[in-house]
């Protein structure tokens, strides 16, 4: 059987290509069937190899990369003068047919830039949209559009809704996902024109099991699966939930687990604070999807720690696997064409 092939942008990270090189490797421990190309400069990127015992060379291939696609780039400036960077080498892998999928924790805007040009689109959607999962009381809810997209109109936040609700049906576990659609409130007469009419388009699709207007804390409640928004309010909300997250985490350490009692308390809910510790981790939901391509592309927090970069190759896998690309085309096939 063929292997499951990534395409990893070693260069991405922060903290420099050690460690996205180590999060593949430990991927590859547990996954036999996973071959990676580590995509970066070859010198940075074989001494981390050399020190990872028992890796088979016949699992993976070193794609060598003398550009890095710095934070400051212009995306227009990447698809001009940065062909040979690690970013759109990576790239060039999937437009190839070389790889199934990839991770990177590069330039958010270069990436879907290069990813649109040189992937296929689906005939169907204006752009891609970026998603994934937040935590909430009844597991996780999935936003999109988390940065993209600044500016959407209308018929875009449809598409939006079509695509995370075929990712939500294919990954999330839900046969029937509840969509909602961001608002500044739940009544129908709220909102801007632009927003009451995608509404309108949500609700008159039979594939949607569109529930309405939903408000920034409905996405950690539990009360929908899908939440739908332009690129500009979804990063304004993951940011302010991964902010709070960290606040929350330091309230507990410097507040209620602070001095002799402090440490009493500590040793007698251990359990219960790793618990709640690993449920609002934002570690644990790194690896945010740029959905309506067809091939997998995943991107990882530039700032990802080694646990959270394995996790987005890991959700890579599940993509792919899942084949979520040809879900989300079929799902928006389906309702060009008309059929229910």
């Amino acid at each position: 059987m063929r292997d499951l092939t990534l395409a990893i942008d070693c260069m991405g990270s922060d903290a420099g290509p050690s460690l996205l090189v180590r999060a593949a490797c430990a991927v590859l421990q547990d996954r036999p069937d996973v071959y990676v190309y580590l995509v970066g400069n070859e010198r940075h990127i074989r001494p981390v190899l050399q020190a990872i015992p028992n890796l088979p060379p016949s699992r993976y291939c070193i794609v060598h990369a003398d550009d890095v696609v710095d934070m400051n780039d212009r995306p227009s400036v990447v698809l001009r003068q940065k062909r040979n960077s690690s970013l759109a080498r990576a790239v060039d892998l999937l437009a190839q047919d070389r790889a199934d999928g990839l991770v990177s924790g590069g330039h958010t805007g270069a990436l879907m830039a290069c990813a649109k040009v040189n992937l296929s689109l689906c005939p169907h959607i204006e752009r891609p949209a970026i998603t994934t999962v937040l935590p909430s009381s009844g597991g996780f809810t999935r936003v999109i559009d988390l940065g993209a997209n600044i500016e959407c109109h209308s018929e875009m936040l449809f598409q939006f809704g079509l695509m995370g609700g075929a990712i939500a049906n294919a990954i999330d576990g839900h046969e029937m996902p509840r969509i909602g659609l961001l608002n500044v409130g739940a009544e129908s007469g709220k909102g801007s024109d632009n927003v009451k009419r995608a509404a309108e388009l949500l609700q008159s699709c039979p594939q949607l099991n569109y529930v309405g207007f939903v408000e920034g804390h409905d996405i950690f409640q539990g009360q929908v699966d899908v939440v739908v928004c332009d690129g500009f309010t979804g990063n304004a909300v993951l940011k302010a939930a991964e902010g709070l997250s960290m606040f929350f985490a330091e309230l507990v350490q410097t507040r209620l687990l602070k001095g002799m009692k402090g440490s009493v308390l500590k040793w007698l809910l251990a359990p219960r604070l790793r618990k709640l510790r690993n449920e609002i981790n934002p570690d644990r939901y790194n690896g945010a999807s740029l959905a309506g391509l067809g091939k997998v592309v995943i991107k990882s927090h530039g700032h990802a720690n080694l646990a959270a970069s394995r996790q987005a190759i890991e959700e890579a896998v599940r993509q792919i696997e899942n084949e979520v690309p040809q879900k989300v085309w079929q799902a928006l096939e389906t309702f060009s064409t008309g059929e229910v």
